[in-house]
């Protein structure tokens, strides 16, 4: 297995009476796992409203000083940064925008309702491919408002006290995803996003400060656009950095292998615990097996890093040991977890 990678911290920063801490970079499950007969996906828009909901849209977009453009551009970027993701990850042999299907938003509603399995298996069928990524839900909602200062302005006969208008603008940026599995028949992922963007616009006037903030569709695009993105993360396996307590005091052995952890020899810090094991004195040796176990993460060995803190609680009743147990319990079943999504 591989070997994890390791940071010490600065001791006198981390150090008490008996442990010091380190870092452990490990591999952690994606959230989403991706069945393995699934090699070809395509990716559909359910964004666009149906004639019934369009009037209330259109009017939703009048108020709050939304283009009528802005929700199909950005989710268009939403695809798009999706499709391109998932393509660089190199999970699926082919990805496909299905952009020559027309798919409506029924109604207005937090998040519609999904499609039937009879649509998704046409669909995977006429389109040749295993699976469909769905953007279920996109929508902007802006909130303005105003305040201002007096200034001095500048004008050809020089400067003259004014008061500058300022409106600050937040656009919340919705989006809603769905995968759907026909041969399973089942939803592998249901998962919304908001994203928020800050405007700010000044001027002499209200109108002209508001005026000013017109120009966030590029930005709305760019969060779209990183929102498609992080959602084809979601199918893949990420780096967590966790902290661990180790023992150094105890004995002489215990202070020379802390010295020989802090330059990075791990090994034969272990070979010196190792030998405390069986220090007559049970908590020195309830503290050597704890430490056992962490050399045992370390090298990448979860099943003898269970049995040594295990064997540290059960027989030395070290109570750090107990709380290890659970943290390596929980690394082993989501190991299980990777060598399902071929990460093991």
């Amino acid at each position: 297995m591989k070997r994890l990678i390791i940071f010490m911290m600065p001791v006198l920063l981390l150090m008490s009476c008996k442990t010091q801490q380190l870092y452990l970079n490990v591999l952690e499950p994606a959230p989403v796992t991706i069945p393995a007969y699934i090699e070809k996906v395509g990716i559909i828009d359910r964004t666009m409203p149906t004639e019934k909901s369009k009037p209330a849209d259109v009017v939703e977009k009048i108020i709050t000083l939304e283009g009528p453009e802005l929700d199909r551009d950005g989710a268009r970027e939403s695809i798009k940064g999706l499709a391109e993701q998932l393509k660089e990850n190199g999970r699926f042999s082919e990805v496909k925008t299905l952009d020559d299907i027309d798919f409506r938003t029924p109604e207005t509603v937090p998040f519609p309702t999904p499609l039937t399995w009879d649509i998704v298996d046409r669909i995977c069928n006429e389109k040749g491919i295993d699976a469909i990524f769905a953007l279920e839900k996109y929508d902007t909602d802006t909130h303005i408002s105003y305040s201002k200062r007096n200034v001095s302005l500048s004008t050809p006969l020089g400067k003259v006290p004014g008061i500058e208008h300022q409106a600050n603008m937040e656009t919340i940026v919705k989006t809603g995803w769905r995968i759907y599995d026909p041969s399973g028949k089942v939803l592998l992922d249901e998962f919304i996003n908001r994203s928020s963007i800050v405007s700010t616009g000044r001027g002499i006037n209200p109108v002209v400060a508001a005026a000013a903030l017109l120009g966030r569709k590029d930005a709305v695009n760019q969060v779209s656009y990183k929102s498609g993105q992080d959602y084809a993360l979601r199918i893949l396996p990420f780096r967590l950095r966790v902290m661990r307590d180790y023992y150094v005091k105890g004995t002489n052995n215990f202070r020379i292998a802390m010295r020989k952890a802090r330059t990075g020899n791990w090994n034969q810090a272990g070979e010196l615990w190792e030998k405390e094991t069986t220090n007559p004195k049970r908590k020195v040796a309830g503290r050597a097996a704890y430490n056992m176990a962490i050399i045992s993460e370390i090298n990448g060995d979860l099943d003898a890093a269970l049995a040594w803190a295990q064997k540290s609680y059960e027989d030395y009743n070290n109570h750090l040991a107990i709380r290890y147990v659970r943290i390596l319990e929980n690394r082993k079943y989501k190991t299980d977890v990777l060598k399902v999504q071929g990460e093991q």
